[in-house]
């Protein structure tokens, strides 16, 4: 088989932590704490715009500056109930005039408060260690047993492929991220007993998309246009292809439901 130059293929895109914080200390504290290539820092300042990169792209942590004198912050940190994939974290300066924000942090479901200052060295490092893209993978770490995937091929190729949280995967670029060509990865797939490349790669986008529909907040569109569907119907037709039921039915499946519909149909 013919091999490409060690290291080719597209990695994997920079999980996006959104920062929710008007002020310039915190989002240099985060900024110095995450590298560009361990994640992607957005900053907003209201709300609404939080919002609408939770409902528009893959948001894997915010972050909120509980100590900014402006930007809503509890209207910010009440957005956790609303898309709970996305880790919430915030910022305080812990004085006793903050308990009762900080108490709102614990009633709308925020991960953890970190102390402004004292925590400083822990705040980049958390955030990216709990988001979505993290959970995911380490969720699926190993490939589920019902699908056969035993090769060192196939389960590196899992682990690629796990490592974009559901969205788009180009074979191309996977094989070239093995160092085989795509014909080779897509024969040692077919070869065995298991699911084909592309159903294993439609599968785990199927997985993703089943987290993201369990937010309040998203409709189906929203988880589309998320995971990089064309569209809504382009979804809806990837379910019914895979598990044999509308794409309403997503929000309702647990990931262990959706691996044994795929693997058994």
């Amino acid at each position: 088989m013919s091999r490409t130059r060690p290291g080719a293929g597209e990695q994997p895109p920079a999980p996006l932590i959104i920062a929710h914080a008007p002020r310039s200390r915190t989002r240099g504290v985060l900024r110095a704490g995450v590298s560009r290539r361990r994640a992607r820092v957005v900053v907003t300042r209201s709300p609404s715009a939080l919002a609408e990169h939770l409902r528009t792209q893959l948001v894997d942590a915010v972050l909120v500056d509980l100590g900014a004198p402006r930007g809503d912050p509890l209207r910010a940190t009440a957005l956790a109930r609303e898309f709970p994939t996305a880790a919430f974290f915030a910022v305080s300066p812990f004085r006793p005039v903050d308990a009762p924000a900080i108490g709102e942090c614990a009633a709308h479901g925020v991960a953890d408060v970190l102390a402004d200052g004292v925590d400083d060295a822990l705040l980049g490092p958390a955030v990216v260690a709990h988001g979505f893209s993290a959970r995911f993978a380490a969720a699926l770490a190993e490939p589920p047993a019902v699908l056969g995937l035993t090769s060192a091929l196939q389960v590196g190729a899992w682990q690629r492929i796990i490592a974009r949280a559901g969205q788009p995967v180009r074979t191309q670029e996977l094989a070239a991220s093995l160092e085989v060509t795509r014909e080779h990865l897509s024969r040692a797939f077919a070869a065995g007993s298991g699911p084909t490349l592309k159903r294993v790669i439609d599968l785990v986008r199927l997985l993703a998309a089943a987290e993201l529909a369990k937010n309040p907040g998203c409709d189906l569109q929203d988880v589309a246009r998320i995971l990089g569907y064309s569209s809504r119907s382009h979804l809806s037709a990837t379910t019914r292809r895979l598990l044999g039921t509308p794409a309403d039915s997503l929000a309702r499946l647990r990931g262990v439901d959706v691996v044994r519909r795929v693997a058994g149909s």
